[in-house]
C-alpha cells in the first residue's frame, strides 16, 4: 500500500468526501471500541500498538481507527508487510460478515485503499473518454466496497491488497466498458441529428410534450428547458413517454435516459437527486436503455 495519507487533497470530489466522513468516525466512541476490541480478539492489539506508538497503562482503550489506518498505510518503515497483511486479511473477514460492523469493517478498508483507488481512477479517464473524474471516482468507490464485502480476497494467497487491488480494476473496467455499449451511443447520437425549425403544429406538439416530460420528471426541476427543443431530443422524450406509458420503462427508468441525453446531467449530480451512488444511476441508465431498445424492437412497423 502506499503512504499517501491524504489523497483527497489533491484529488477532490468523492476522496474528499471520504476523509471528511473518516474524520467523523475516528471521533465516535463507539466506532473506537469496536475497533479496540477486533484488535484484541484478533489478537493483533499489541503489534499495532507497539508500532503506532499507542503505549500506555491503558492502551487498549486508545486504539482507535486512526491506528488501524496507520497500519494499513505503513510509512515509517517499521511495519513489516505480515503484519500489515494480517491486520487487512482480518478486516476483510469482517467485512464478509452479516453483523452490524461489517460495514465498518469495509469502509476502513475502502479508507486503507484510497491511494490505490486514486491511481485507479486517473488511469481510467482516458481509455473511457467522455466520463469525468468524479464519475470514474464514484464508479471506482463502490467497487471496491462491493470487493471488500464479497468474501473472495482473504482466502486467497499473496497479499491481499494487491488482490483487492486487481478484483477492483477488473470491476471498474468492467462497469464503465458496459456504460459505453453500443445501444447507449446510438441513443448519444442524436444530438448530431440535423434540426430543421419546427412550423406552428410542431411547436405546439412540442410544448405538450414538454409538459408531459416534465409532470413525469424527465426535465429535472430547475432545469432550462432550451436542451429539449430539437427534434431529435423531443422524440426521444416522446420514446421514453411512449415505454412509461406502455409499462415498458419505470419513471426512473425513464428519468435515466432523459436526464442523461436530453438535458445533460451529471451522473454525480442525477444521483444526488434520486437518492443513489453513481455506479448505481449508471447501471440503472444502461439496464433502462436495454429495455427502451427492446421494447422498440418488438413494436409493430408504422
Amino acid at each position: 500500500m502506499q503512504d499517501v495519507q491524504h489523497p483527497a487533497h489533491t484529488a477532490g470530489g468523492i476522496f474528499r468526501r471520504l476523509d471528511a466522513e473518516w474524520a467523523a468516525l475516528c471521533a465516535d466512541a463507539d466506532v473506537q471500541a469496536a475497533v479496540a476490541d477486533w484488535l484484541v480478539a484478533d489478537r493483533l492489539a499489541d503489534d499495532v500498538a507497539a508500532v503506532t506508538d499507542v503505549v500506555t497503562d491503558s492502551w487498549v482503550r486508545t486504539l482507535s481507527p486512526a491506528q488501524l489506518l496507520a497500519a494499513l498505510r505503513p510509512s515509517s518503515g517499521r511495519l513489516t508487510d505480515d503484519l500489515t497483511d494480517a491486520v487487512l486479511r482480518a478486516l476483510l473477514r469482517r467485512a464478509a460478515g452479516r453483523d452490524r460492523w461489517a460495514t465498518l469493517a469495509a469502509r476502513v478498508v475502502v479508507q486503507a485503499m484510497i491511494p490505490a483507488a486514486v491511481r485507479m481512477t486517473r488511469g481510467q479517464v482516458r481509455p473511457f473518454g467522455g466520463r469525468s473524474f468524479d464519475d470514474i471516482a464514484a464508479v471506482t468507490v463502490a467497487a471496491l466496497f462491493e470487493v471488500a464485502r464479497s468474501g473472495r480476497i482473504h482466502t486467497r494467497p499473496g497479499r491481499p491488497a494487491a488482490n483487492l487491488a486487481l478484483d477492483t480494476l477488473r470491476y471498474v473496467c468492467a462497469e464503465l466498458a458496459a456504460d459505453r455499449e453500443a445501444r447507449a451511443e446510438d441513443l448519444a447520437a442524436v444530438e448530431d441529428l440535423p434540426d430543421h425549425a419546427p412550423g406552428p403544429a410542431r411547436t405546439a406538439e412540442a410544448t405538450e410534450v414538454r409538459a408531459a416530460a416534465a409532470a413525469a420528471g424527465l426535465i429535472p426541476a430547475g432545469r432550462p428547458c432550451e436542451a429539449e427543443t430539437t427534434s431529435a431530443r423531443l422524440e426521444l422524450l416522446e420514446l421514453v413517454l411512449d415505454a412509461m406509458d406502455a409499462g415498458d420503462l419505470t419513471s426512473a427508468d425513464g428519468r435515466a435516459i432523459a436526464w442523461h441525453y436530453t438535458v445533460h446531467v451529471s451522473d454525480i449530480e442525477a444521483a444526488a437527486r434520486a437518492g443513489t451512488t453513481a455506479g448505481a444511476w449508471q447501471r440503472r441508465r444502461s439496464r433502462a436503455v436495454a429495455r427502451l431498445t427492446a421494447a422498440l424492437q418488438l413494436r409493430p412497423a408504422a
